[in-house]
């Protein structure tokens, strides 16, 4: 039977797939923290206070880098050159969503609707990277291997979701209501997009590696296809909903360190 718990179980088995999925990971976190880093460099004046949670959030992006790095070292593994079709983050920044990268590399102020531009892409994406870890965590959580570190940062994107929701209904309560709704769906809608793209690409290449037979490879195409026909007619709309969380200024202190190493 096909399960996420039972395809991750043959990931984690092969060498090959564990380092793809892991570099695949650590590269699409390496350029969270880039992008939050600069973010916070170039925050506006007006949006100040939000420098060090933005500059946070990169921290935590760059820590989940190193432990994915972590993980593969353990195996004795180096990363592997991530192919351009499964680099999820490139391909949304190539699509328009989130702040261009010529922007983030010149030296001058973000607006602020440059920031909640910012704040809407990352309510969507770690919406997504929630549910992954969540996944994760029910089946792996315990794991004597990737346990910790999939604990880790599972807590790390429940902050991160908390916090764009927080700072979204605190930028709409002062009349930014209407910018934010337009941003999140226009995000959502191409964020679900992308997701299926890359997810076939990403199975596409397990399936060679792990020599999947093609009815496999088949029923997990249809999977994704049929994932993507659920979010296209309504279940993008879970990305997009503002609530104030019960975990208030998650963002507030300083980066937690990684999990060490057993």
């Amino acid at each position: 039977m096909l399960t996420a718990r039972s395809l991750f179980q043959e990931i984690l088995g092969n060498d090959e797939a564990y380092r793809l999925f892991c570099s695949i990971a650590a590269a699409g976190a390496a350029q969270g923290g880039w992008e939050n880093g600069r973010i916070a460099a170039l925050v506006p004046e007006s949006r100040r206070h939000l420098a060090p949670k933005i500059a946070r959030h990169g921290a935590d992006e760059d820590k989940h880098g190193r432990i994915l790095n972590g993980l593969l070292r353990r195996r004795g593994l180096e990363p592997c050159t991530v192919p351009a079709e499964t680099d999820y983050t490139l391909i949304l920044e190539r699509r328009g969503i989130g702040l261009p990268h010529a922007k983030l590399r010149a030296d001058e102020p973000l607006t602020e609707r440059d920031i909640i531009a910012h704040l809407a892409h990352s309510r969507v994406t770690e919406q997504r990277a929630s549910d992954r870890m969540d996944t994760l965590t029910r089946h792996f959580g315990d794991h004597p291997e990737i346990g910790a570190a999939v604990r880790a940062i599972r807590a790390d994107e429940a902050n991160h979701l908390a916090y764009c929701h927080e700072e979204l209904l605190r930028l709409a309560a002062a009349g930014h209501g209407r910018v934010i709704h337009d941003l999140l769906r226009r995000s959502a809608l191409a964020e679900i997009a992308v997701h299926r793209d890359v997810g076939l690409a990403v199975m596409s290449r397990m399936a060679r590696v792990l020599r999947w037979p093609a009815a496999k490879s088949a029923a997990l195409t249809a999977g994704i296809h049929a994932l993507y026909a659920y979010e296209r007619l309504g279940g993008w709309r879970r990305m997009v909903t503002l609530r104030m969380p019960e975990h208030r200024d998650a963002l507030g202190g300083p980066a937690t360190p990684a999990p060490e190493p057993v």
